[in-house]
C-alpha cells in the first residue's frame, strides 16, 4: 500500500469521526426535557427575606473612608436631620420599628463627627497656606492668628463630637444587649445575638476607656 493510500485512509477515518461526534451532540441536544418551559414560580432570591429577632442590631460604623468634601457632607447631614425627625413619631403610630428610628438618630451623631474632622482638615489647610502667605510677607500677622484660633476651635469641636458619638453608641450598645436579652426570655431570639451584643458593649467601654 503507497503512502497516499495511507494518508487518504487516515483522512476519510478522521472524518467519520467528526461526523459521528457531531451527531451525537445534536441528538443529545434534541432529547426531551431540554427546553423545558420556566417555572412561574418566582426565583427564592428574589423574595425578601423576613426580619428576625436576631439580626435586630444598631447600624455599624462605615468602614469606607468619609467623604472629604465638606458640602456633601453638610447635606447628607441635613437630610439625616430630616430623616431623623419624625422618627420618633412614626415609631410611635407603628410606621416605623424603633431599631430603624434608633439609626436614624445615630446617623445624625457620626455625621457631625464626620463634619467636624473635616473641618479640622479644613482649617489646618488654611493655616497652611496662611503660613507661606505670611512668610512671603503677603498677609499680616493677624490674618494668621485668625487662622490658628480657627483651627483651635475645629479642634475643641471635633473632640465634642467625637465624644458624643462614643457615649451614643455606648448607649445603643446597651439597649441592643437589653434588646437581645429580652428576645431570648421570650424565646424569639438566640444566645449568639446577646453573646454578640455583650461583645459589642464591652468592646465599646475599652475603647472609651
Amino acid at each position: 500500500m503507497g503512502v497516499g493510500e495511507v494518508r487518504l485512509r487516515n483522512y476519510i477515518s478522521v472524518v467519520k469521526n467528526v461526523a459521528v461526534l457531531a451527531l451525537t451532540l445534536i441528538a443529545l441536544g434534541s432529547l426531551p426535557g431540554q427546553d423545558m418551559p420556566r417555572s412561574s414560580e418566582p426565583d427564592p432570591f428574589e423574595i425578601e427575606p423576613p426580619i428576625l429577632p436576631g439580626n435586630l442590631v444598631p447600624e455599624q460604623s462605615a468602614k469606607s473612608q468619609p467623604p472629604t468634601d465638606l458640602g456633601q457632607l453638610e447635606r447628607k447631614l441635613v437630610r439625616a436631620k430630616e430623616n431623623a425627625a419624625g422618627a420618633e413619631r412614626l415609631f410611635k403610630i407603628g410606621v416605623l420599628a424603633k431599631l430603624e428610628a434608633e439609626n436614624r438618630a445615630m446617623r445624625v451623631v457620626r455625621l457631625e463627627a464626620e463634619i467636624a474632622q473635616a473641618r479640622v482638615a479644613a482649617a489646618q489647610l488654611d493655616l497652611d497656606h496662611k503660613q507661606q502667605q505670611f512668610g512671603a510677607r503677603e498677609i499680616a500677622r493677624t490674618e494668621l492668628d485668625v487662622a490658628q484660633t480657627q483651627l483651635t476651635e475645629a479642634k475643641q469641636a471635633a473632640e465634642m463630637a467625637a465624644a458624643n458619638q462614643k457615649k451614643a453608641e455606648l448607649d445603643a450598645a446597651a439597649i441592643n444587649l437589653a434588646r437581645q436579652q429580652k428576645l431570648l426570655a421570650l424565646g424569639s431570639g438566640g444566645k449568639s445575638a446577646v453573646r454578640r451584643a455583650e461583645e459589642k458593649l464591652a468592646a465599646l467601654k475599652g475603647a472609651s476607656q
